[in-house]
């Protein structure tokens, strides 16, 4: 009997910024939208599966869409019952931004977050370096 595999790939055609900052998670936006005009919204908690037999863990989650159509997501790596991305453990947050964004803008962003004094580091990470990158698909 001949086998057939499937093989999945992601799609992780996004950009992925990591930021440690100890604040809840609507701070931070509010920080971010005041001081590097943005304008985030809180949308539905971004869901994920860790085990098919108990319920999902829900992370908070934003949304800002800009004028140029990139779509920002801001969402938060733990809650109550574990981290969004496990191996990621010290990341408070995750930037996901979707659609094209040029070397400028992003610099400006990551320059922008840094400044921020309550936020620690924020910085650009590979998303197909992670052992959970599924987990960031939004």
């Amino acid at each position: 009997m001949q086998k057939t595999y499937l093989k999945l790939s992601l799609d992780l055609d996004f950009v992925l910024i990591a930021v440690t900052a100890p604040l809840k998670d609507y701070l931070l936006c509010h920080k971010i939208n005041s001081n590097l005009h943005f304008n985030f919204e809180k949308i539905d908690d971004h869901e994920v599966f860790f085990n098919l037999d108990e319920p999902p863990l829900a992370f908070s989650k934003y949304f800002f869409l800009s004028e140029t159509e990139v779509e920002y997501f801001l969402v938060n790596n733990r809650n109550a019952e574990g981290f969004l991305i496990p191996e990621m453990s010290k990341v408070d947050f995750f930037i996901v931004i979707q659609q094209y964004i040029d070397k400028e803008d992003l610099s400006y962003l990551i320059s922008g977050l840094n400044k921020l004094p309550e936020v620690q580091v924020a910085v650009k990470i590979d998303p197909a370096k992670l052992k959970s990158k599924e987990n960031l698909i939004m």
